[in-house]
C-alpha cells in the first residue's frame, strides 16, 4: 500500500517539477546578436559560443532557456540593426549579449559610424534586457588577421590589428558609459588563434575549441549579470 502511494506521489509531482523548471528556463530568456562569431560560422549548433556557455550556466544550476540568435555571417552594425527591426522579440531576455564590428573593419567602415551605430544597437539591448544594462554583455571584436584567411588575404596583419584594436577600444568605451559588462575575447584570438584546432575549414573562423574559449571568459560575466535584480 505505500509503495503504491509514494509511487502515486512520485508520479504527480514529477511532472510538475519538469514543468516548474522549463517554465523558469522559459522566464531566464538569452538573446544573443551578433554576427558570423554569434551565428557560428562553419560549426554545430551546439558549438556555438552562445549554445556552449548556456550549457556552462546550466551545468552551474541556472534554468536558462535556449539562446535566441539574431545573428547573420557577414553582418555589419547597421544590417544587424535593419535585422532587429523586424524580429520576434520576447522581452525581457534576463541576458543579451552583443558581438559585432569586424564587418565594419573588414569593409573599411568609418569608426566614428560604428560608434554611432553601435551605442544605438547598445541602446535597444538594454530595452530588451527590461532597461536593466547590467544584463547585456559586449563581446570584443576578434583577430581575424592572426588566422590562416588573414595571412593570405594581402592585408597587413599590423594594420588589421591596429584597426581592431581601435574598435575595441571604441566599444569598450561605450560599454562603459552605458554601464554594461564588457569580456574581451581578442587576446585568446590572437592566441593559438592561427592553430588548425582553433579553426573551421575556411581558416577564418573559430573552431568549437576556440569558442569553448569565449564562453569560458563570458561565464562569470553572465553569472553576475544573471544575478542583477
Amino acid at each position: 500500500m505505500w509503495r503504491s502511494l509514494v509511487s502515486a506521489i512520485v508520479s504527480a509531482i514529477v511532472p510538475v517539477l519538469i514543468a516548474t523548471a522549463a517554465a523558469r528556463a522559459d522566464n531566464m530568456r538569452f538573446l544573443a546578436l551578433g554576427d558570423s562569431y554569434t551565428v557560428g560560422e562553419g560549426v554545430a549548433a551546439a558549438d556555438r559560443w552562445p549554445a556552449q556557455l548556456t550549457a556552462m550556466l546550466r551545468a552551474h544550476g541556472v534554468a536558462i532557456g535556449d539562446p535566441q540568435i539574431v545573428a547573420h555571417t557577414g553582418w555589419t552594425t547597421d544590417e544587424l540593426a535593419a535585422a532587429m527591426d523586424t524580429a520576434a522579440w520576447h522581452p525581457p531576455y534576463a541576458l543579451v549579449t552583443l558581438l559585432i564590428g569586424v564587418n565594419n573593419q573588414f569593409r573599411g567602415r568609418d569608426l566614428e559610424n560604428y560608434r554611432t551605430e553601435l551605442q544605438a544597437l547598445l541602446e535597444r539591448a538594454i530595452v530588451l534586457a527590461g532597461k536593466q544594462p547590467q544584463r547585456v554583455i559586449v563581446l570584443s571584436i576578434p583577430d581575424w588577421g592572426v588566422t590562416r584567411f588573414g595571412h593570405g588575404s594581402g592585408r597587413g596583419l599590423v594594420g588589421i590589428a591596429h584597426e581592431i584594436d581601435a574598435y575595441n577600444a571604441a566599444n569598450v568605451e561605450i560599454a562603459k558609459m552605458l554601464h554594461v559588462r564588457y569580456v574581451d575575447v581578442t587576446a585568446v584570438s590572437r592566441d593559438g588563434g592561427d592553430h588548425a584546432d582553433m579553426l573551421v575549414a575556411d581558416g577564418l573562423h573559430p573552431s568549437a575549441a576556440m569558442y569553448r574559449r569565449w564562453a569560458e571568459l563570458a561565464l562569470p560575466q553572465a553569472q553576475a549579470a544573471l544575478a542583477t535584480r
